[in-house]
């Protein structure tokens, strides 16, 4: 069972650091240090657009408009770290 939770935590884990990275990149694109049209940064920006959208599609909907600024990534971000905490606090029960 220790293991099941470990590769639980990794795989939290691995889509924080995913969001992050996508934060980032926004970021970069948006202050125009990025640039869409070069092709490695388009590959890796629509990569992570299909992995991410499945996940902040549900979250965008219950969030209410606020023009140009999306806090889908904030609430995602606060709610893995939610999910973590109830796991390593309840770690013990599950064994």
């Amino acid at each position: 069972m220790t293991s099941l939770i470990q590769i639980l935590m990794m795989i939290l884990d691995l889509i924080w650091f995913i969001v992050i990275a996508h934060i980032i990149m926004s970021w970069l694109i948006n202050f125009n240090v990025l640039n869409r049209n070069q092709p490695l940064v388009w590959q890796i920006w629509t990569g992570l657009e299909r992995i991410l959208e499945p996940i902040y599609r549900p979250i965008r909907s219950v969030l209410p408009s606020m023009g140009g600024l999306d806090l889908s990534p904030i609430i995602l971000i606060l709610a893995l770290s939610a999910i973590r905490i109830v796991i390593a606090n309840n770690a013990g029960l599950l064994m």
